[in-house]
């Protein structure tokens, strides 16, 4: 089997060329330093492809052909530099480097292994020996046919924390089927609970269910890594895509199991509040939403719809009523909010919700000033943008120190810190091992 390993430790618009960029000039704050990270000191092998199994370990095996699948998922990509430009570039016989892949893989490195060889069994089996934490994302009972299953290397490496990403876990009916996002997203519910109340189910704007699925390995993983603090022994974590989004349908997975109510599609509306919704204005959209009947008032003001005279009226003074009389609260509002411009309203309102697209999104004042994208230069397609991560320490954030790699990249080097020597490394390229 071909396959990759790697190794990790929201006024008025601004102009939509301006993005949450980290730079020298304005930082929020200085980053972490290496020795002060986290997690600095723990090697993770990464034998995930794809996205939930990517985002939970953020070194790299590969195929040595065609590396992760989200390679190839293109365009759009990061360019190239063009064929009539003097600047050169590595492995200018790979196709463009992935958005789709570069967005999952930042700080990691890159080794190609043929892992149905025995000799990429052994390079993988010295590289668990080292490391810290083993994520993988195969079907269940695949790698045990490479001697790379959790009681196969556990023996090897005792503190080692093996964490297995599946699509419906390691044991049921459903245990051999592959896992894919929009199929989990229909299976577990939420796609039955996503679209508009009389239109047909749809799936949500991004692989959730994925995105999911990696934060709750990611927690696993540092659960498990706190045990072994006390315990000195690792262990096996286990995560799939089918329980996650399952977990995640959080109270309306509730009020079907407490009470027997089944769920409906509400669209952005809620089922038990009243205004909670998009609504148009006079030239694009805003979600409004009053969560108590203090937000009510404050929404029926002078200084924002000018309508004081609702938050008195029998039908809409409380949510209950409000709920109750849906249909003529939301015309009368529709009503409203068609006299002035989506810019108009977000200047008379606290909590501002526009619906922004994706350039006015990194163009928000609040993403600016949060420094929500970082800027790192890449081997091959020079200086690229990509999300920060979400979270600061003390007050500041982890900066990348290294972009994602491209395939094979750091094939020589890991393979010379496990102890091979050039004229072995160069043997394996010649037999197809890496």
């Amino acid at each position: 089997m071909l396959t990759s390993i790697a190794f990790a430790r929201f006024a008025r618009r601004p102009p939509a060329c301006l993005v949450g960029l980290r730079t020298a000039a304005r930082a929020l704050s200085t980053a972490v330093p290496a020795d002060d990270r986290p997690l600095a000191g723990i090697k993770v092998v990464d034998l995930t492809r794809v996205l939930a199994g990517p985002l939970a370990t953020m070194m790299l095996i590969e195929s040595p052909k065609y590396g992760d699948d989200t390679r190839s998922w293109l365009p759009p990509s990061a360019p190239l530099p063009s064929a009539s430009s003097e600047a050169s570039y590595p492995r200018p016989d790979l196709p463009p480097e992935s958005a789709y892949f570069l967005q999952a893989n930042r700080n990691k490195r890159s080794l190609t292994l043929n892992l149905k060889s025995r000799e990429g069994q052994d390079i993988a089996r010295r590289l668990v020996q080292q490391a810290d934490v083993l994520v993988e994302n195969y079907v269940p009972g695949k790698l045990d046919k490479f001697g790379l299953s959790y009681s196969q290397l556990s023996p090897l490496n005792p503190r080692l924390i093996y964490c297995s990403v599946t699509g419906y876990g390691s044991t049921g009916p459903y245990a051999s089927a592959p896992g894919y996002d929009v199929v989990i997203e229909a299976e577990a519910g939420l796609m039955h609970i996503t679209g508009e109340k009389e239109g047909k189910p749809v799936k949500v704007g991004v692989a959730v269910t994925d995105v999911l699925t990696g934060h709750y390995a990611h927690s696993g993983i540092l659960a498990a890594l706190l045990r072994r603090e006390r315990t000195g022994k690792g262990g096996r974590v286990e995560c799939s895509l089918f329980e996650s989004q399952i977990a995640s349908l959080v109270n309306i997975g509730s009020n079907y199991l407490i009470s027997g109510q089944e769920a409906t599609r509400w669209g952005t509306s809620h089922p038990s509040i009243v205004p909670y919704q998009v609504f148009p204005t006079m030239d694009s959209f805003i979600m409004l939403s009053a969560g108590n009947d203090t937000q009510f008032a404050v929404l029926c003001s002078p200084e924002v719809l000018n309508r004081p005279e609702w938050a008195s009226d029998g039908r809409f003074s409380t949510n209950v009523r409000r709920v109750e009389h849906r249909s003529e609260m939301v015309k009368l509002i529709e009503e409203v909010l068609a006299e002035n411009t989506t810019e108009e309203w977000c200047e008379r309102l606290t909590g501002k919700g526009p619906i922004n697209n994706i350039a006015q999104t990194f163009a928000h004042p609040q993403a600016i000033a949060r420094e929500v994208v970082e800027e790192i230069e890449h081997p091959r397609a020079g200086k690229i943008k990509l999300a920060a991560p979400a979270v600061s320490y003390d007050g500041s954030k982890m900066k990348m120190y290294r972009p994602p790699p491209y395939l094979g990249q750091h094939t020589e080097e890991i393979l010379g810190e496990l102890g091979y020597g050039l004229g072995e490394v160069k043997q394996f390229r010649k037999d197809g091992i890496v």
